[in-house]
């Protein structure tokens, strides 16, 4: 019976979750580049389904293209272009830093063990690989602290899902981070516009970051970010005083009374979120507030049933 076991990695990925995406799709809402006939719409011009324009006729364009009606009323030859439909190239990148290490005592739970910010972002990423694989699109890989800890070329074979669970399951929390340098490299990386789903508590300077994702728009991919924060992290709900120790091991554990900071910290927080919330707004990225007591399957739903 032993052998007949599923792989530790496979707990990322339980029948619940699958049961819930498989009952989920993902239409893109930019242009893709990918490398088989698929769904999304492409920026490559073909002779598919969908009118794009007309371009002049060019010797060893097929005959059959062209578009009589209009060259009756002009003196052009013109053919009719069409925009191709292409598979999505999506590549998840996941922030393993020190910070995601936090598991909130209100924490949604797996069994009865509850999930930390890095754990609910493992059993995210993993859903969404099993999502885009089974529609015939290409998953990839990212995880980060203050540096790439491991890439994984966007697949769209049935492999690639179980290579990113065994990534996932085998990384662990590393030490401080710095988002925006990262990702800037990760944009380089990429080579094709598609899509790019952030999943992090952004704990980094929040200018940075922005700029991060500019880079990223600049090179035509769609943005998607889930900002994961525990339910403490978002109202600090702590009276007595208490020892507040740096998770990613920059500054030395202090003593605080909460009750002297609390408001000064739930602004900070406030005016942090509305700042990333507003930047994905101009750049048109879909931005995710997800609290971590929530179980994962609730956040699916509302997000998919939003992006509608």
């Amino acid at each position: 019976m032993d052998s007949l076991k599923l792989p530790d990695c496979m707990r990322l990925l339980p029948a619940e979750t699958m049961g819930v995406m498989k009952r989920l799709e993902w239409y893109a809402r930019r242009r893709m580049q990918g490398t088989l006939t698929g769904r999304h719409s492409s920026p490559d011009k073909g002779f598919s389904v969908e009118f794009a324009e007309h371009r002049q006729y060019v010797p060893g364009d097929d005959p059959k293209d062209l578009d009589w009606r209009v060259m009756a009323k002009s003196d052009h030859n013109v053919i009719r272009q069409y925009i191709e439909e292409t598979n999505l190239r999506a590549t998840l990148a996941v922030d393993v830093s020190g910070s995601m290490k936090y598991v909130g005592d209100h924490a949604a739970t797996v069994g009865d063990q509850p999930l930390s910010k890095l754990d609910y972002a493992k059993h995210l990423a993993a859903a969404l690989a099993y999502l885009f694989v089974k529609q015939g699109d290409a998953a990839g890989l990212v995880t980060f602290d203050k540096e790439v800890r491991s890439f994984i070329r966007a697949g769209s074979r049935p492999s690639q899902v179980r290579r990113i669970l065994e990534d996932l399951h085998a990384i662990e929390a590393g030490a401080d981070t710095d988002v925006g340098s990262v990702l800037h490299g990760v944009a380089e990386r990429i080579p094709k516009r598609g899509l790019v789903i952030l999943i992090s508590d952004l704990f980094d300077d929040p200018a940075k970051i922005i700029e991060a994702l500019h880079h990223f728009d600049f090179r035509q991919h769609e943005l998607v970010i889930f900002h994961l924060m525990a339910e403490e992290e978002l109202t600090f709900p702590f009276k007595n005083f208490q020892r507040f120790r740096d998770l990613e091991g920059i500054e030395a554990m202090l003593r605080i009374d909460p009750q002297a900071v609390r408001a000064a910290y739930l602004e900070k927080i406030r005016e942090f979120v509305k700042r990333i919330d507003s930047a994905c707004g101009k750049l048109r990225a879909d931005y995710v507030p997800v609290n971590t007591k929530n179980p994962l399957r609730d956040t699916l739903l509302r997000y998919f049933g939003g992006r509608k």
